[in-house]
């Protein structure tokens, strides 16, 4: 979408730079800070994320005419249009959100390498964008370490708290207007490197005291996420893979066809008994892979196993029980009525009442196998939240399950969303793939009852064991975490319904 430099001036290469100490930094961020010169993928985010996928598919098939207006009349109206078609009577709150929650993982993976070593060396970081502020600053700040964000103001009706579509006073901030916002910031002072990739950044790249262009470049490296100021470790949005033009059109032609398979694949095997859906997953293209030796079920009279494991999608203890091939029963968190009715499994609701929760978990016991999540939500990236103790007080038959999924086109879990769509989310993947891997039961010396370790050293110890199966690295970050950085929200059905409402 975007047009390559027509000149270079006298600027050299950012390959050219050797080093000097310089405090401060002004950069570009499309194309500069990171690899893609375009911003599209990410003004599709906010519609879809922040809008609907009616507005982001609206917003794909204005393309064309957003392509035109860049290259023949100006860079200003075609970034206008884009931010229009986002942006207009959306929520400030849902913007700032899917800023926040989705945006930063797919800035993250397209931060240039050369560019991040001048930026990262600079203690005072300036990105000066035409870019919304709203939607570049919370990445900027919170993974980049930026100090400020130079960006394109969004107007807001006072009364509506929306966003009209259009943009404050100067307007769109390029070419001279970015060189007019960075002398406002820095005052007398130049800033030492100023680098950029087009043409339009020139203005603001000659008040610094060196100037470097990065070019474009096939052969440019990201950066690896974990190498910037902190890692990923909760994202929400529907979109895996970046939704570039050519990967939106994908999305958007496959939505029919995968809407009509999830509903078939979920209501075709709703009825079936567990080991016969072990076999008809594969026939549907769902890749099921099975490790591992799980204990026999319990004889009658005899306390049933509790199956623990790390929380991928709300789909874990349906899956682990096909893997067993028998129901269990499992225990859940803020999941509606509606989908503790349709789960093909007892699925039973906790109260956050520690006593009536163990009194209810040890009763389930009594009867069968249990499974439970104790991580208490879903994370997507490799590393596991802190477990809850609880269950380790109630059962010395404990058995560890390691799961873990691959979505390759929609992801099957959601912080802002409607949960209810998230098992058929996971289901429109073309050819989505589960993992359960069984370990063996702890040993008696392990348990709370028989062993006399105390809860917590279990619930550690589970998790440890998890993450070196599976390769994740261990937190104590909890649900409420996740909850308020996504959602700004504790993560309780009730408070998800108040917070949609305002």
């Amino acid at each position: 979408m975007s047009p390559p430099p027509k000149s270079t001036r006298n600027f050299p290469s950012i390959a050219a730079y050797a080093g000097g100490g310089h405090r401060s930094i002004a950069a570009d961020l499309d194309g500069t800070l990171l690899i893609s010169r375009s911003s599209f993928p990410y003004f599709m985010l906010v519609a879809v994320e922040a809008g609907s996928l009616l507005r982001g598919l609206f917003l794909l098939l204005s393309l064309p005419i957003v392509i035109i207006a860049y290259l023949f009349v100006s860079e200003e109206i075609g970034i206008q249009i884009l931010i229009f078609i986002s942006f207009s009577g959306l929520k400030i709150r849902d913007i700032e959100l899917v800023s926040q929650s989705v945006l930063p993982r797919f800035y993250a993976n397209d931060v240039r390498r050369e560019s991040w070593e001048v930026f990262s060396k600079c203690e005072r970081k300036v990105v000066v964008t035409a870019n919304p502020t709203l939607m570049v600053e919370p990445f900027v700040r919170d993974f980049l370490g930026g100090t400020k964000v130079l960006g394109t103001e969004i107007e807001v009706n006072p009364k509506t708290k929306k966003a009209t579509g259009f943009v404050k006073k100067p307007g769109v901030l390029v070419g001279d207007r970015k060189r007019l916002a960075l002398l406002k910031e820095f005052g007398d002072e130049s800033p030492g490197i100023g680098i950029g990739d087009r043409e339009s950044d020139h203005d603001f790249m000659s008040i610094c005291k060196e100037g470097y262009m990065v070019l474009p470049s096939k052969s440019a490296t990201p950066v690896p996420p974990n190498r910037l100021k902190a890692p990923i470790i909760f994202h929400d949005g529907r979109f895996v893979q970046t939704p570039t033009p050519l990967t939106a059109l994908i999305i958007y032609l496959w939505l029919p066809f995968g809407f009509a398979l999830s509903i078939f694949r979920v209501y075709f095997n709703l009825p079936l008994p567990e080991r016969i859906v072990r076999y008809t997953y594969p026939m549907l293209g769902i890749n099921l892979v099975i490790r591992g030796n799980p204990p026999p079920p319990p004889s009658p009279g005899s306390p049933g196993n509790l199956y623990v494991c790390n929380h991928r999608t709300a789909l874990d203890p349906i899956v682990i029980a096909i893997a067993l091939r028998r129901k269990v029963s499992c225990v859940t968190y803020s999941v509606s009525r509606l989908s503790r009715f349709l789960s093909p499994i007892p699925a039973v609701a906790l109260s956050r009442d520690r006593a009536a929760d163990a009194a209810r978990i040890s009763s389930i016991l009594q009867k069968g196998d249990l499974v439970v999540c104790p991580e208490g939500t879903t994370c997507r990236e490799p590393y596991l939240l802190r477990f809850s103790a609880l269950f380790a007080e109630l059962s010395d038959r404990i058995v560890p399950v390691a799961v873990n999924v691959k979505q390759p086109m929609f992801h099957g879990t959601t912080a802002r969303g409607v949960k209810f769509w998230d098992p058929y989310f996971y289901f429109m993947n073309p050819r989505p793939s589960y993992e359960i891997t069984f370990l063996d039961r702890l040993p008696e010396e392990m348990t709370v009852k028989a062993g006399g370790k105390s809860a917590i050293e279990v619930a550690n110890h589970v998790q440890k064991v998890l993450a070196g199966v599976l390769g994740f690295e261990c937190t104590e970050l909890t649900r409420k975490d996740k909850y308020m950085l996504l959602g700004g929200n504790d993560g309780k059905v009730e408070s998800m319904y108040n917070n949609a409402k305002k």
